[in-house]
């Protein structure tokens, strides 16, 4: 592959990765507007059409894993795992 053509697709990645992070930006608008009319109803449901739209809060338990390797570093240290992968960048 030519180096015309390696520029070629990386404008093109470039270009759509701008519209994707415009699209992005245009559905959590959205969503953030859907969501502020949801906490102004004081509703967590809420039928619209053929959707029904939910934003219910979620209580989740998880592992804190800062706190506890501050708190065990050596126990902490003998559970570390190495792993290795291969990172995609253009600058």
């Amino acid at each position: 592959m030519s180096e015309r053509m390696i520029v070629n697709r990386v404008k093109k990645l470039k270009a759509l990765e701008a519209q994707q992070k415009e699209i992005e930006a245009q559905i959590e608008a959205l969503k953030d507007e859907i969501k502020a009319d949801m906490q102004e109803r004081g509703v967590e449901q809420q039928a619209a059409g053929d959707f029904l739209i939910r934003w219910t809060t979620v209580v989740s338990s998880r592992f804190d894993s800062k706190t506890f390797q501050k708190e065990h570093a050596v126990m902490y240290s003998r559970y570390l795992k190495q792993t290795e992968s291969r990172r995609f960048s253009i600058a």
